[in-house]
């Protein structure tokens, strides 16, 4: 047992150990069965602080000779497993942090320090091994599992380090990739390859120096969804157990949906139920600021689709032109693609559209464009908290004076008289009412230009709100369409008070104007 060779199982002991533990080793399932199969490269990214190194702990308890870990495993998922006792310990792994060797600037001598501490931890264990050469890293290891028989399972976490500490030495890359390259592809000495990150695996040109591993991203996470974060009913028992109250959990921190499974950010749900209270826990470890540089790069649209995703819309994108890394960007889509990497965005696999997951990661975004060059979508936001008040105080020409202003305010990054851009300057100007009510936006039925739907919130004594837009018509016939046709789907549950809000807009005055009527359901 060295330090990267065949490591005890201490670490996962004190995940173990937290008061907050979920239960993920249902994980192991899926990497015993690729074990020793043409699918035994793994590659997992996921955004900073979800549980990347607490998956590796657990793995190198699981699978290390240097630790007996039954009774450690005994009373979770994976003992269920017919496969938990046949791999059990039974591997010699070799486990690394390649944060640990980032401090090393120059990359040839940060490789070359890497071999020296693998090749002190192997020829120390393994005494009884006669060396070729006993300075090459691969031969050694082809040495080691020549004479015991017994495969190495690679686990190595924050992969992908060298890349956002050397961002533009694109020869430090790919001197680091064809180190990985030499040292697990085609190689017969190993059982298993489990890398994590935050990006994909770089690419050059047509092809990766590392195509041999499956990549599961937060653009295409396979079956390893519901172990990338928290799930709905891990959520919901703790929210019994911790007496928090689940539609606001819900609020702040889920809105990662990975095929179809809900996922929620888990350092931010273990510090709310921990500390008692809801906060920005996960952007709190970062600073804004690298958000900002994204958000304000010159490429023709990302203006114009942040403020519409601020706004709280979805946006389609084409994430397979990514290059997985942080400099290479061709269009607006490489942008928001690594958003989605680095936990800023969701991704939709079958729509193809992203968007900003929760409270408070929209609150990242708010803090990243409030010191200068988006003062039109800071305005609108600030004065959206007046423009609610005013909507439920039944002041109509304070509505539609608002309104104007922020459709005027925002003329520089959407279409002025554009249907869709419309929708999304109501959207904006409501901001606040995130708050306090869920806001869907409905397709155009009949005659109707476009719904936006507000319901309150759980525990929020407020009158639900329905806004129907019109252009070039009159605000009282919009009020007239509201109560002629049916009212959208997401009201058919809800019973109360409901304010009905007619705005129209002449396209060629550019005039706002709004009818408010109250009603019931």
């Amino acid at each position: 047992m060295g330090i990267y060779l065949n490591p005890d199982n201490i670490d996962f002991k004190e995940a173990l150990n937290s008061e907050i533990y979920v239960d993920k080793t249902g994980l192991i399932a899926l990497t015993n069965k690729v074990i020793r199969t043409e699918q035994k490269y793994v590659c997992v990214s996921r955004p900073r602080r979800f549980g990347k190194s607490v998956t590796a702990n657990m793995l190198t308890a699981y699978y290390s000779r240097g630790c007996d870990s039954g009774e450690m495993f005994q009373d979770y998922k994976i003992s269920a497993s017919k496969s938990f006792r046949e791999h059990l310990n039974q591997y010699h792994v070799i486990r690394i942090n390649m944060a640990e060797f980032s401090h090393i600037k120059e990359i040839g001598l940060m490789v070359g320090e890497l071999e020296k501490a693998l090749l002190f931890d192997l020829t120390e264990e393994f005494t009884e091994v006669k060396f070729f050469d006993s300075t090459n890293l691969v031969r050694t290891l082809k040495d080691v599992y020549a004479r015991t028989k017994i495969p190495f399972i690679f686990i190595i976490d924050e992969w992908d380090c060298i890349f956002r500490e050397h961002k533009e030495d694109i020869k430090a890359q790919s001197l680091y990739l064809d180190f990985l390259r030499n040292l697990m592809k085609n190689q017969s000495y190993i059982a298993l390859a489990y890398m994590t990150g935050i990006l994909p695996i770089k690419k050059y040109g047509a092809h990766s120096a590392l195509n041999m591993f499956t990549e599961v991203s937060m653009t295409d996470p396979r079956e390893y969804g519901e172990f990338t974060g928290f799930t709905e009913p891990e959520v919901m028992a703790l929210c019994e157990r911790y007496h928090m109250p689940f539609e606001e959990v819900k609020q702040w921190y889920d809105g990662y949906h990975l095929m179809g499974t809900p996922v929620y950010n888990p350092r931010s749900v273990v510090m709310s139920f921990t500390g008692g209270y809801f906060n920005n826990y996960w952007t709190s470890t970062e600073t804004y600021e690298a958000l900002k540089v994204y958000i304000s790069m010159d490429f023709d649209g990302l203006n114009q689709m942040v403020t519409r995703l601020i706004a709280g819309e979805e946006i389609a994108i084409n994430p397979t032109k990514f290059q997985n890394d942080m400099t290479t960007f061709h269009s607006a889509d490489d942008i928001l693609t690594l958003l989605v990497h680095l936990g800023y965005l969701t991704f939709d696999f079958y729509t193809k559209k992203v968007r900003i997951p929760n409270r408070e990661v929209a609150g990242e975004f708010i803090n990243s464009i409030e010191d200068g060059g988006w003062e039109h979508v800071i305005k609108s936001i600030k004065s959206s908290r007046e423009l609610l008040d005013a909507t439920l105080r039944g002041e109509a020409d304070l509505v539609a004076e608002s309104i104007a202003d922020c459709h005027r305010e925002n003329t520089s990054v959407l279409k002025y008289n554009d249907e869709n851009s419309l929708a999304c300057v109501i959207c904006l100007a409501y901001y606040a009412a995130r708050e306090k009510y869920e806001m869907w936006r409905e397709l155009p039925a009949g005659e109707g230009f476009a719904d936006m739907v507000f319901l309150p919130r759980k525990n929020v004594n407020l009158p639900a709100i329905l806004v129907e837009l019109k252009r070039d018509k009159s605000a009282g016939a919009a009020i007239e369409q509201i109560e002629r046709k049916h009212y959208p789907d997401k009201l058919k549950e809800y019973s109360g008070e409901i304010f009905l809000v007619g705005i129209n807009y002449d396209s060629k005055d550019k005039i706002h104007t709004c009818k408010i009527h109250k009603s019931n359901l």
